[in-house]
């Protein structure tokens, strides 16, 4: 069955095809609850409640399926949401991260239509000698191994499928319709914000799928790292670089998951795991600029040893006060106090007074009892922890703390199996204590309180105009307060239909005094088929509220 039967709105077909996938995973009541099923109790499918009752073993398993299944913009969805678990859960966030593209590899011909078209010239005047059959292969692009034209240099180059753009555009509108449809009529989805859900994948997505973003983040990290000998960034040639087609300098090398499978004698492990620890704890800590995925797919050593991170489509941004909380934060956590890690979270806008409950406090206090005693090298782990602590109490992460959060997992698991003597706490303790020790520096105190005089001046300056304009508009009689009516277009339509069923049982009552028109049963037909009509559709609302009510 189709939501909407032989149209030729694209969008609509895609709702359809979407709405085919969902029901084939037992998931249709999500498009069906949205639609003209709703109106319908018998049509209704009444496994929507009882899996908002219950996480059901097969739920994130069918979750993943419908999404790999759904195509690039909805298999990058769910990889974003796998770095989510304060969303999703860690179930749905676990399962997810098994998200594999399975999109068949876009012939040559049509990626090379992109790069002539992007690039503005034939691509044998770029390239020479570039093979065809790609080096890499996802959902939004492919990337193929080549040689430039005019210097010999060896390069790869990554291109945008054709259509990419168009196909994810139209999926983020279908998205952005259904979510705060379903959070309307599936109540216990609310918990999720949907709505929010989706922004947040519509601003991370097509900031991924412009590749001169990915360019300037590639030269901002190499910025970072110019002077650090031990890591590599790939160049990018950026005369050859445009929305949908990068070119950049051919690392070769191992990546990290081959080497922590095989043994390579002419590499050192240990080694590698300190430049991932230093590397990484740098981005966040020092620079506020930091890879937001640096899984071990994602790292390679080079023939020379030195570390590269690729695939900087998305990064990760703090500011200087973010940083320095952070620092303080991680300084608590190590030293095991309980209330200061609260108070900490509650300064940082990370939780609220109102999630500060006993359970909280007292998941918080269980966690540092572990690890209480422990040596500082047994410590890794606390920041993931201390993740799982504030999901487990339903606590909404900001983006960037939770990309934290996992990037350090991420590096310490990596480390570990490179290294099992490996030791991230001490370099973050250290990192961290001088982050600290530079806050309260005598140059940077006397910026800090520069800016707040600043700001103060500046709110002198401004108070008696906006005390006079106040005023003004008091005696104007033109102030405005804007209220926020929840619900009340709910129960306008419920006022409206309880209206018109009042007025035909009083018609009908009225037809069934007059002795006018053709009778059944010595009734008047007029009287009694309104009387019917309002019968049924009087016990539609019942059973409707009654459902509702559940």
């Amino acid at each position: 069955m189709k939501v909407i039967p032989n149209t030729r709105n694209e969008n609509i077909k895609r709702l359809n095809q979407i709405y085919s996938v969902l029901k084939k995973n037992d998931f249709g009541y999500l498009i069906e609850e949205n639609t003209f099923f709703r109106k319908f109790p018998f049509l209704r499918n009444y496994k929507a409640e009882k899996e908002n009752e219950f996480l059901d073993e097969s739920i994130p398993l069918r979750i993943r399926r419908v999404l790999e299944e759904l195509g690039p913009a909805y298999i990058k969805l769910g990889q974003m949401l796998s770095t989510r678990p304060d969303l999703v859960g860690i179930e749905i966030a676990t399962e997810l991260q098994q998200l594999r593209d399975n999109t068949p590899i876009t012939p040559f011909d049509e990626i090379k239509e992109v790069i002539e078209s992007e690039l503005g010239q034939p691509i044998d005047e770029v390239y020479a000698n570039i093979d065809e059959n790609p080096i890499g292969s996802a959902s939004i692009g492919q990337v193929y191994r080549a040689e430039l034209k005019s210097n010999g240099e060896e390069v790869a180059i990554k291109v945008q499928k054709p259509n990419s753009k168009e196909i994810i555009e139209s999926d983020v509108k279908i998205m952005k319709f259904l979510a705060p449809q379903i959070e309307k009529f599936i109540s216990k989805s609310k918990i999720y914000n949907l709505p929010g859900m989706v922004s947040e994948f519509e601003r991370s997505i097509f900031k991924e799928i412009n590749y001169m973003e990915e360019v300037m983040n590639m030269q901002n990290l190499a910025k970072n790292f110019k002077n650090v000998s031990y890591i590599k960034i790939p160049h990018a040639y950026t005369e050859y670089c445009s929305e949908k087609v990068i070119t950049m300098e051919l690392i070769k090398g191992t990546e990290l998951s081959d080497l922590i499978k095989g043994s390579y004698p002419g590499i050192n492990k240990k080694k590698i795991a300190n430049y991932g620890v230093k590397s990484y704890f740098k981005q966040i800590m020092t620079d506020g600029f930091f890879h937001a995925d640096p899984h071990p797919g994602n790292l390679i050593v080079t023939e020379d040893n030195k570390l590269c991170y690729i695939d900087m489509g998305m990064m990760g941004i703090l500011n200087e006060d973010f940083k320095e909380n952070l620092a303080e934060l991680i300084l608590l956590l190590i030293s095991r106090n309980t209330n200061n890690i609260i108070k900490q979270l509650i300064y940082m806008n990370i939780i609220t007074p109102s999630q500060n409950t006993p359970d909280l406090k007292e998941d918080i206090d269980d966690l540092l009892h572990l690890y209480y005693g422990a040596e500082l090298k047994n410590m890794d782990g606390a920041m993931e922890d201390l993740l799982k602590v504030m999901i487990k109490n339903e606590v909404i992460l900001p983006r960037e703390f939770v990309m934290i959060g996992r990037g350090i997992a991420l590096i310490e698991d990596t480390g570990k199996k490179l290294d099992p003597e490996f030791n991230a706490a001490t370099e973050l303790k250290q990192l961290a204590r001088n982050i600290v020790i530079n806050k309260y520096k005598p140059k940077r105190l006397t910026n800090v309180g520069i800016n707040y005089l600043l700001q103060l001046e500046h709110l002198a300056k401004d108070l008696p105009d906006t005390i006079n304009n106040t005023i003004s508009k008091l005696e104007e009689g033109n102030i405005e307060v804007n209220l926020s009516h929840k619900g009340i277009s709910e129960l306008a339509n419920q006022l409206s239909v309880s209206l018109i069923l009042s007025a035909l049982i009083m018609g009908s009552s009225l037809a069934l005094l007059t002795d006018v028109g053709p009778t059944l049963f010595d009734i008047p037909l007029l009287g009694l088929v309104g009387f019917v009509f309002s019968a049924i559709l009087g016990g539609f609302l019942v059973i409707e509220y009654m459902l509702e009510r559940d």
